[in-house]
């Protein structure tokens, strides 16, 4: 008697089948236009069908629901001086070290919140990733967090409205950008709000979350398997003396605000290029000396 044949398994970790996938979903998305296919690159497409346990349909239904949003948020034109006024506590910014990978280091203190606006604050945050994205070496395709609670209050806490609005971005159209985020001296309070957050984020996401305490030294080995301590700020328990200024900050993201805007050129012809599976979305831009985004005192 005939036999049904039963579907391969797949297998992610192997090249061909990955790349079967990614072609299979570039061709499901049809034609694109010059951004979204700048957008599309293969790498991107990947860390879309991750997000999906490699379905076609989910993933492509995932990457429709993000190029909307791009083409009406336009996350890739915001400037510099559009959202300035929220980086001056230093309450968010990209560090000027990487961790033991290479990869972008984002520092975060909420209990330096120095605005109210929601649409402030979220349009900070979307110009933050795409500027740490930027400055992703070439092959890597995630980001390190480092929350500082020192002083961190419920008053410092976010409204549940932002939140929200701040996970469905992450989750949704950022997703695979996250390799570790580490939650530092989280005060007792903490715990009941990281409850509410919990419960937008996907489990992917929870693991992905390391809590660190200064004065626990087991937990603080954790983070050091990711970042160097000599690199640290001393605030975070290194050897570093680096310290956040503003006026020089300004002075980095003016010249990244350039090289994003060069990038995203629509009438470039580079724009029609396919790009290569190891490429990041901005690629061929490193971002060397300009990496300093923090110094010493």
């Amino acid at each position: 008697m005939f036999r049904r044949k039963h579907a391969s398994q797949f297998d992610s970790s192997d090249a061909d089948q990955r790349e079967a996938k990614i072609n299979e979903l570039k061709a499901a998305l049809g034609p694109l236009s010059a951004r979204n296919e700048k957008y599309c690159s293969a790498a991107c497409l990947a860390r879309y069908l991750e997000a999906r346990n490699w379905n076609i349909a989910k993933s492509r239904k995932m990457l429709e629901e993000s190029l909307k949003w791009r083409a009406a948020y336009r996350p890739e034109d915001i400037r510099w001086p559009e959202v300035s006024v929220e980086a001056e506590t230093g309450k968010m910014y990209r560090a000027g070290f990487r961790d033991r990978e290479g990869r972008t280091v984002l520092i975060m203190a909420p209990a330096k919140q120095n605005t109210s606006s929601h649409e402030g604050q979220i349009r900070f945050l979307v110009y933050t990733l795409e500027n740490a994205v930027l400055s992703l070496p070439e092959g890597q395709e995630k980001m390190v967090w480092l929350i500082d609670f020192t002083g961190w209050t419920m008053a410092n806490a976010v409204p549940i409205k932002t939140a929200r609005e701040t996970t469905n971005i992450l989750q949704n159209h950022y997703p695979e950008r996250l390799a570790v985020a580490f939650l530092f001296n989280p005060p007792k309070v903490f715990e009941a709000f990281w409850k509410i957050v919990k419960y937008f984020l996907d489990p992917k996401s929870i693991e992905k979350v390391k809590f660190v305490y200064l004065k626990d030294e087991e937990s603080m080995k954790v983070m050091h398997k990711y970042i160097d301590p000599k690199v640290l700020p001393v605030e975070f328990g290194g050897k570093s003396n680096a310290v956040y200024n503003h006026e020089e900050y300004s002075e980095l993201m003016t010249k990244d605000d350039i090289k994003m805007a060069s990038i995203w050129t629509t009438e470039a012809k580079s724009d029609h290029v396919n790009h290569g599976i190891s490429e990041t979305l901005a690629p061929d831009v490193t971002s060397q000396h300009s990496l300093i985004a923090a110094r010493a005192s």
